[in-house]
């Protein structure tokens, strides 16, 4: 203990008998304190308790402001020892009268070795509260970056939470691009990619540089070391890196202290290099003018460089991850489309289908979710169960890969080789009669018989058989379109089937054989119940088709979406029959898009187009029916989310 400084009545100290190594200096106010505490006198302060009631006050606040502790004594009456220390906290001791040297000495021994380890104590409190604090910080920021699935959302957090961490006023992110190697060369590029500033705007644009130990970000991406400069304008000769101060000259900034530091992955190679500058002293400081950046601009410590160190790796890896997710979204993306364009080739007359199912079911989601009242009030889908409901109404016709192709592009009642066969069958006929009519003339004239009355009645019954024929094929013709049978057509195809003719072996055949009937009896559309239950099982086979791909958990619920596309809410769809619990709302959604779109669409060859008010309405009696959703129909209607589809190409596209 070199000094005391001493302050009020000192009649029992006498400042002689002090040790030799300890001397007193008197003082009488806050100012002489603090000038006496900057001429380096120690922080001890003997006080006397009548000084108090109009010193305690400043004293307190001069302690709170100085970094260096001030030990504070004082000297007091017996009685009002405990009132004294319970009304001025700033005492770190009190003494009671009278006050020897020798008792200053031993007292003032004691009440250091005991602050001291207080003091100790509390600084080793506070460290393990910052460590905790920083542990804590890091802890959350790896959190977000894990949560993060935007690349460049996920760089920005990136970026912000290092400079936040070390007060940074600015900041800039570089990616290492690695290129193709030779023996000789290598095109490795930095790529800046990010940066941020908080006391200039900084117009940005991303470039490219050759990746060199020239630039501090290269020196770190190259040798996967930390860089830490005071002041870049200071940069020692033998420094393997400069700064150029271009950018500073024409932004009107100082770029002072820095941190430059590598972000390493896993197997230690750096992918990127996180650059922070200006460390700022109050981290709500605004750099302007520039003459504030000698006050207010300190170095990174290496405490900085340890967190910035720790949050980078965190950053490789978030990013590698994030990369990695996203390649696999692009490879679920280049899957789905290669799907679809499977279906398409196996179906060309339904192109563009899919495409367009899954922009209306999409948009019909994206209505519902944005709905503040009403029934979907509190129906809600995140980015990734969109993209679930677009892949599912995608792929949901993926099973008609299961399905002849020939059922699959049936436009008409019969199959088009079926029809060439009675067209041809009816030529034949006609040939037939052609042939026997001439014969028949024939042997007339020859046996000499044959009057121009006879041979004109022979060509006119000759010409009725061929009209006949002819209005008999029409009726086949007339009766293979999809169109709904009449029962007069019925009866006239039951009329052709008992019709016979002899063939080339001489044996009577059916014009028309029981299987021709049989489909051409077909009362609406073109497809038999056999064949419309081969159809109807493409539902059963793209979930099982679906269900054997390892979907990540986002979108699992894929299958089970598209499965339902055909179910109705009354219980009348396939392939299960489910009632309106059981069908997801996705699926819902999917089902009027379906429809609609198979109502509108312009290039089935089996029916004409809807006129769009014309298939709204036919969705309104089905929803009337009780067969699809009324409130998501109203949504799809009145939000016209129809509309999206109007007018686009079967090539449409898309992307999320």
């Amino acid at each position: 203990m070199a000094n005391i400084l001493i302050w009020g009545d000192t009649r029992e100290i006498i400042v002689g008998d002090l040790p030799p190594a300890v001397t007193a200096t008197e003082i009488a106010s806050v100012g002489e304190l603090e000038q006496r505490y900057a001429e380096g006198a120690p922080p001890l302060l003997l006080i006397d308790a009548q000084q108090l009631a109009a010193s305690a006050e400043p004293i307190s606040r001069w302690k709170a402001r100085n970094e260096r502790r001030l030990l504070v004594v004082g000297i007091a009456e017996g009685p009002s020892v405990d009132d004294l220390v319970r009304t001025y906290p700033i005492l770190d001791d009190v003494m009671v009268r009278p006050v020897t040297a020798e008792r200053l000495r031993l007292r003032l021994e004691r009440t250091v070795e005991s602050l001291y380890d207080k003091k100790l104590i509390k600084q080793l409190d506070g460290a393990l509260a910052r460590k905790s604090a920083e542990l804590h910080e890091l802890n959350a920021i790896g959190v977000a970056l894990s949560a993060e699935r935007d690349i460049d959302k996920l760089l920005e957090t990136i970026l912000r939470k290092s400079r936040e961490i070390t007060a940074a006023d600015a900041g800039s992110l570089y990616l290492v691009e690695r290129g193709h190697r030779d023996d000789e060369t290598s095109d490795d590029q930095l790529r800046f990619k990010l940066t941020q500033n908080d006391s200039v705007a900084v117009p940005f644009a991303e470039f490219t540089m050759p990746l060199t130990e020239t630039s501090m970000a290269g020196y770190a991406a190259l040798t996967g070391k930390g860089v830490v400069v005071p002041d870049v304008y200071e940069l020692p000769p033998e420094s393997p890196f400069q700064f150029g101060r271009s950018w500073d000259e024409q932004s009107g900034y100082r770029t002072k202290s820095m941190l430059v530091v590598p972000m390493t992955d896993h197997r230690n190679e750096v992918i990127g290099v996180v650059q922070l500058i200006n460390k700022k002293r109050d981290p709500k400081a605004v750099l302007r003018p520039v003459s504030v950046v000698e006050e207010m601009v300190t170095p990174f410590t290496k405490v900085d460089e340890e967190l910035v160190t720790s949050l980078a790796s965190q950053a490789a890896v978030a990013f590698e991850n994030t990369l990695l997710i996203q390649n696999i979204k692009h490879l679920f993306d280049s899957f789905v489309a290669a799907s679809v364009t499977a279906i398409e080739s196996r179906d060309p007359t339904t192109s563009g289908h899919s495409e367009r199912v899954a922009v209306l079911t999409v948009g019909i989601a994206e209505k519902a979710d944005a709905a503040a009242s009403g029934p979907f009030a509190a129906l809600r889908f995140s980015r990734d169960q969109v993209q679930e409901i677009r892949y599912a109404s995608l792929l949901h016709d993926f099973g008609k890969v299961g399905v002849r192709e020939k059922v699959l592009i049936k436009g008409k009642k019969l199959y088009v080789g079926e029809m060439n066969t009675i067209v041809q069958r009816f030529a034949y006929v006609r040939r037939t009669l052609e042939v026997q009519h001439l014969r028949a003339k024939l042997e007339q004239i020859q046996k000499g018989g044959a009057s121009e009355e006879l041979l004109a009645e022979m060509d006119r019954a000759h010409q009725h058989d061929q009209e006949e024929l002819d209005r008999l094929l029409e009726t086949v013709q007339t009766a293979n379109q999809p169109s709904i049978l009449e029962e007069e057509s019925i009866r006239t195809l039951l009329d052709i089937h008992q019709r016979t003719y002899t063939d080339i072996r001489g044996q009577r055949q059916p014009l028309l054989t029981p299987t021709e009937l049989q489909a051409l009896k077909i009362r609406r559309g073109s497809l038999s119940d056999e064949e419309r239950l081969e159809i109807e099982r493409h539902v059963t086979h793209t979930f099982n088709f679906l269900s054997r791909i390892p979907w990540t958990g986002e979108f699992r619920r894929i299958p089970e979406i598209a499965y339902a596309h055909h179910e109705k809410l009354d219980g009348t769809g396939y392939p299960r029959g489910l009632q309106q619990q059981e069908i997801p709302v996705q699926s819902k959604m999917m089902t009027i898009a379906d429809i609609y779109d198979a109502l509108v669409a312009w290039d089935r060859p089996y029916k004409k187009a809807v006129p769009v008010q014309r298939a709204l309405e036919i969705l309104g009696f089905e929803a009337n029916e009780g067969k699809i959703d009324r409130d998501l129909l109203t949504l799809f209607i009145e939000a016209k989310v129809y509309e999206r589809t109007l007018g686009t190409s079967p090539l449409l596209r898309q992307r999320p």
